[in-house]
């Protein structure tokens, strides 16, 4: 669960660690205790912006930002590309899906094959169709979704895609993808204790994880018995301080957003609007200063 708090008179977006139960890596958990390192994950907020806004980047966006340049290895923003570079991402109006699309066309990668349902609208406000990107409904059924990806690679006189985000990695999403994805290509998904065994074992299948920047490089590793000293880490640390800088400058922006009253008694309600199909291109926040019982000063 991605929070605000105060260090003394700094706003900071703040990724917290989780170390409760067996599930060590999850968005809702009893306790929560900031890493040892905090400034890791940690950038400063721009106070021009929101804290409700600021608050849903840190896992979202550092998930999106794993997917597309440690898994699918596509060129960083400060690196972008100036040849056509086509990219599926399933489940584009997501928080995840949504972040990947803007970092994405910071590295000038198009055209983007969008796939997206009735929340068309908030993804239409990320792409550039005059780059060739394009949005596909999923709502039409499985067969329109890869007719729809064969038309758009078509129209921008492109034959094949061989990189593919999956935000959704469920539902027939990973199925769709790798009837049109290069036999050869790469797929990164998000769902772990999944076997995909759809994928063929020609393309290369990733897991992406926001929890990878908290982990060292293994010196048990082919990287670490190579020498090599940095790794997701470093990624995270670096990726949080280019968000804070893009906010500054405009070029980067949070996901909608929706406070849900309540304070952490929300939380159940948020929890049951997201079972029930009803968040569409929005990201629940909840202020843990508004929960019943709870003071300001002990929330910060």
């Amino acid at each position: 669960m991605p929070n605000m708090r105060s260090a003394g008179n700094t706003r900071r977006s703040i990724f917290l660690r989780r170390r409760v139960s067996k599930v060590r890596f999850t968005s809702i958990q009893q306790h929560m205790l900031l890493a040892r390192r905090p400034e890791c994950w940690t950038c400063k907020a721009d106070p021009r912006r929101t804290s409700t806004e600021a608050a849903t980047i840190p896992l979202a966006g550092i998930t999106a930002a794993i997917g597309l340049y440690q898994r699918l290895r596509l060129p960083l923003p400060w690196q972008a590309t100036t040849k056509p570079l086509p990219l599926i991402v399933y489940g584009a109006s997501s928080a995840v899906g949504s972040y990947a699309i803007q970092l994405a066309c910071l590295s000038n990668i198009h055209p983007i094959i969008a796939i997206a349902g009735r929340a068309a609208s908030h993804v239409e406000s990320l792409i550039d169709k005059n780059k060739g990107d394009t949005i596909v409904d999923y709502r039409k059924g499985d067969e329109a979704v890869v007719s729809g990806i064969k038309a758009a690679l078509k129209q921008n006189g492109l034959s094949t895609v061989e990189h593919a985000f999956d935000a959704v990695s469920e539902k027939g999403s990973y199925q769709n993808i790798c009837q049109v994805l290069d036999p050869h290509g790469a797929i990164t998904v998000v769902l772990p204790g999944k076997k995909y065994e759809e994928i063929p074992e020609t393309v290369t299948q990733s897991l992406t994880a926001c929890a990878s920047v908290f982990v060292d490089v293994d010196p048990q590793s082919p990287e670490g018995k190579a020498g090599v000293r940095t790794g997701s880490k470093e990624f995270g640390y670096l990726f949080y301080r280019f968000f804070a800088r893009g906010l500054q400058q405009g070029w980067f922006k949070g996901h909608p957003h929706e406070v849900v009253p309540g304070g952490l008694n929300g939380v159940e309600t948020g929890l049951r609007n997201l079972k029930e199909g009803k968040a569409s291109a929005v990201k629940y926040v909840f202020r843990i200063a508004d929960t019943s019982g709870v003071s300001r000063e002990s929330a910060l």
